[in-house]
């Protein structure tokens, strides 16, 4: 009881000594607080001060409730924010109160044991209300970001919308007589199986066929809708390799292949097929900018629960500020490039359930498409 009857007493010694210095504290803290001359919540910073001491006071009078306290900072938070200055600074103005006040406390004359309990009350008071400003700030922030997200996203969407519509009509006029001479082709291929430069017609015609299959890709928002099988990798990456021969002898690149031979994926052939053939006609086209030698590299490993096929070129790097956004639709590193092939590539691999992923350095340019073990 007497223990009780003495932190009472000096309670109200340190209450009154708070009240009676309260003006001589804040203008040391007005003095040395950090304001942004830009900040239209700059008269409020002082103000949310001043209430903030108050509540210090407020904590030993036993009249403060936290609901109050958070609401202050929950206030503060939304300040801060829509002030958009950095939050450092806030932090910074508040540990300065709360050195200023624990500094300049002594003065009370409180005997030291009681004075320790005073100075948890007063770190625990402003470490609550940094605590509830910071997570306040932190969530409003990641609602901001997503709201953008969002924005982004459905802005990307009408994009693709009216791509889609193109491409509709693109793929309409151009596919049916495009299959036409591919077929008068073939024809042709097996009268005259001598005759010059049909395989060369043929190729070039599949590539157009490939490119205008890139477009209807693009505007698909399902690209699930393709049967999944049992596909050899080793065959369809030499299948790729018999496909792109003339342009691989045309560039003097070496193909260097080291895939597992029973590496079997369960996916779209078809996609798979697009995917790799993408990946090899871009690495082509940037090898021709290299001096010899000039090498194509496809790799399979297995890395903790992943199977891994890597396809890598000696070629230009790629620049870093392109890295992030290099699987983006309309983002190319090409002059002549539409942008939207290896967007195409990530969302078929995705649709298989795999991801993929681009490093690229001065020595080597690596795309690598992961697919997770236990699928298969």
């Amino acid at each position: 009881m007497e223990l009780s009857s003495e932190n009472m007493k000096y309670k109200k010694v340190l209450i009154h000594y708070l009240e009676e210095n309260q003006s001589l504290f804040l203008n040391e803290w007005n003095e040395t607080i950090k304001i942004n001359e830009i900040d239209p919540y700059k008269d409020k910073i002082k103000e949310n001060g001043y209430g903030m001491y108050s509540m210090v006071i407020q904590t030993f009078k036993e009249a403060l409730s936290e609901e109050v306290l958070i609401k202050l900072a929950h206030q503060v938070a939304k300040e801060r924010l829509e002030a958009n200055i950095n939050i450092g600074d806030f932090l910074y103005n508040i540990n300065l109160g709360r050195n200023i006040i624990i500094r300049n406390v002594f003065g009370a004359n409180i005997p030291i044991d009681y004075m320790k309990k005073f100075i948890n009350a007063i770190n625990l008071h402003f470490d609550t209300f940094s605590y509830h400003a910071v997570t306040k700030y932190t969530n409003l922030t990641n609602e901001l970001i997503e709201e953008k997200k969002s924005y982004i996203s459905e802005n990307h969407k009408d994009k693709l919308a009216v791509l889609g519509q193109i491409s509709s009509s693109f793929v309409h006029e151009f596919r049916n007589p495009l299959t036409a001479i591919m077929g008068f082709n073939k024809l042709l291929k097996r009268e005259n199986p001598n005759l010059k430069y049909l395989d060369i017609i043929d190729y070039e015609l599949n590539q157009l066929n490939f490119r205008i299959t890139q477009f209807l890709h693009t505007s698909k928002s399902n690209f699930n809708e393709e049967q999944r099988e049992e596909v050899s990798v080793l065959k369809l990456i030499e299948e790729i390799q018999e496909l792109t021969y003339a342009n691989i002898v045309d560039a003097s690149v070496n193909v260097e292949i080291e895939i597992y031979p029973n590496l079997v994926m369960t996916a779209s052939k078809d996609g798979l097929k697009q995917v790799f053939l993408n990946l090899f006609i871009n690495s082509i086209d940037a090898l021709k900018d290299k001096e010899h030698p000039r090498i194509l590299r496809i790799q399979s490993l297995i890395e903790g629960n992943e199977r891994i096929i890597r396809i890598s070129n000696n070629g230009p790097a790629i620049a870093s500020e392109m890295i992030e956004s290099i699987f983006e639709p309309f983002v190319t590193t090409k002059e002549l490039g539409t942008g939207i092939g290896l967007y195409v590539c990530k969302k078929i691999i995705e649709s298989n359930d795999g991801y993929m992923n681009c490093e690229s350095n001065e020595n080597l340019t690596t795309f690598s498409i992961h697919f997770p073990i236990d699928r298969y």
